[in-house]
């Protein structure tokens, strides 16, 4: 309304200033025509206001109207909260009023129980009274009593009871000593019995393959044609097969035969299927044989991870890092004294769980730290080191049970033993290595290794005769008992074994027996 009102007088301004601009320029018609113009724009300046005024009103009469049905809304909801408030005032007071009973009863039974209790303790004051005399009536006749027997003993109190004490002692010694020797003979029985129950039942539960060493694998031709295929002209096909798979191939006078000879048994693997697959497809050319070896070299990288993922799958464990299965793999190919070392570890594996069943052991724990003890052997031979050693420090790297790796290091004395679990890692290694078939060496190299052993037993000072028995798992030492006493015998047998660890190279484990004997001889004539 104030905007209206403000055009309005602004128009009429403006006109009364063109007038008067008009009438000092166009004389007396101009006043008349100014004046007659200044009219009009009175009476539209009064009509402009008349209406304003009337707009002004009818909107202050709307305004009024709004505020009043506003006002009225507000009184309607403040009257609304106010009986709310009031209902919740009621049930407050109505609570309120319940509690007050309530605690008006537990105080008068606060104050029965009270009054109970001062009766009571007045009674027990009463009764206390009481014992305290008779108290002191015992501890008088108790002093006249200890008096009369120390006249007659001819000792105190004190001396007795120091000279009691110590006969009491004395036989609790006795008999302490008495049982902790019956106990540890009895716990030693049977722990030897429960073992060898242990160790049999699960020899008995499990039975694993014979293995014979290899170092050459033969391929079967269909004909002899196929010899001088595979050499090629000028021998370019048999060098290219050998620098591709880095195998020697011996192309002899066998009939229908070729062997392929190498100490790397996972090279052999892919030669001899390389050669198949060349034998069978015709063409036999250096840039096919390239083309097939890195073929057959995946699919044996596949294999050796299949290897992995069935071992954890058949022994039923999970958790196992991607690369330790692909380790697990590789031992599909690694062999020691031609025992497979994936099948010995699935032995040790079997084992292990088969005798933490026995012992109530976690069974999982005990196949897991069974599977992975030789996982070092997969690498030994690119790292430095016991592969013992080399596989806990892998498995620490990814992550391993702390109680496996302790295991896998410790499984040839290399590190302390800490659980349950690595010893029946080192009692199932030694069953599934030393039972009869499960390695196998060439007869000269068996000999020689049985030779050494004598030698270096028979190498010490005061040793009379030294025999490798149980197919040199056990070298047994006489000794002259003049030279050798029974503390010497012992640091002997430790020297020998220390020695055998430094010179040779075997399996398992090898028992050193020192025996000292003495005899006495006489005649009778």
């Amino acid at each position: 309304m104030i905007e209206v009102l403000l055009c309005a007088v602004i128009s009429a301004f403006a006109l009364a200033f063109g007038l008067w601009f008009g009438f000092r320029l166009g004389g007396k018609r101009a006043r008349e025509d100014f004046e007659r113009e200044l009219g009009t724009a009175k009476q539209q300046a009064e009509r402009i206001l008349d209406d304003a005024s009337a707009k002004a009103q009818n909107r202050l009469k709307d305004a009024e109207i709004e505020v009043k049905q506003k006002l009225l809304e507000q009184q309607s909801s403040f009257d609304e909260e106010l009986k709310s408030l009031r209902a919740e005032q009621g049930e407050i007071e109505k609570r309120l009023r319940k509690k007050e009973e309530q605690l008006d009863r537990r105080a008068e039974a606060l104050e029965a129980r009270d009054a109970e209790f001062k009766n009571i303790e007045a009674a027990t004051k009463k009764a206390v009274k009481q014992a305290k005399k008779r108290i002191k009536h015992a501890e008088d006749v108790f002093e006249e009593a200890t008096a009369k027997l120390e006249e007659l003993a001819g000792l105190t109190q004190e001396q007795a009871r120091q000279r009691l004490l110590a006969e009491i002692l004395d036989d609790a010694k006795l008999g302490a000593a008495r049982e902790i020797k019956r106990i540890e003979e009895e716990a030693k029985e049977e722990a030897e019995k429960r073992a060898k129950e242990v160790i049999t039942t699960a020899i008995q539960r499990y039975a694993g393959e014979y293995v014979a060493e290899r170092s050459v694998n033969t391929i079967v031709l269909p004909s002899d044609d196929v010899k001088g295929r595979i050499i090629g002209r000028e021998g370019r096909n048999i060098r290219a097969i050998e620098a591709a798979t880095g195998v020697d191939l011996i192309v002899d006078d066998t009939p229908e035969a070729v062997v392929i000879s190498g100490f790397d048994p996972v090279r052999r693997e892919i030669a001899s299927l390389s050669l198949q697959r060349l034998i069978a497809d015709g063409r036999i050319h250096p840039s096919r044989i390239e083309e097939v070896v890195a073929k057959v070299s995946r699919e044996v990288e596949q294999s050796m991870k299949e290897a992995g993922d069935q071992a954890a799958f058949e022994l039923g464990l999970n958790g196992l890092h991607g690369d330790v299965l692909a380790m697990i793999g590789r031992l599909k190919y690694r062999t020691s004294y031609g025992q497979n070392i994936w099948n010995h570890s699935m032995e040790v594996a079997w084992l292990c769980g088969l005798m933490a069943a026995e012992l109530g052991l976690n069974v999982k724990r005990a196949r897991r730290a069974g599977l992975l003890h030789d996982i070092g052997k997969a690498m030994d031979h690119e790292l430095e080191g016991s592969h013992a050693l080399i596989g806990a420090e892998f498995l620490k790297k990814h992550g391993e049970d702390p109680v496996v790796i302790n295991a896998v290091g410790s499984h040839h004395s290399e590190m302390p033993p800490e659980s349950l679990y690595a010893h029946l890692v080192m009692a199932a290694d030694a069953l599934s290595g030393a039972r009869p078939g499960a390695r196998r060496e060439v007869l000269e190299s068996y000999i020689k290794r049985l030779h050494d052993l004598e030698q270096i037993s028979a190498s010490f000072d005061g040793v009379e005769k030294c025999f490798a028995i149980q197919a040199g798992r056990e070298v047994r030492v006489l000794v002259d008992s003049s030279s050798i006493d029974d503390e010497h015998a012992i640091v002997l047998s430790r020297d020998i074994a220390r020695k055998i660890e430094q010179e040779l190279t075997y399996p398992g484990r090898i028992k050193v027996c020192v025996i000292r004997e003495t005899r006495a001889m006489e005649f009778a004539r």
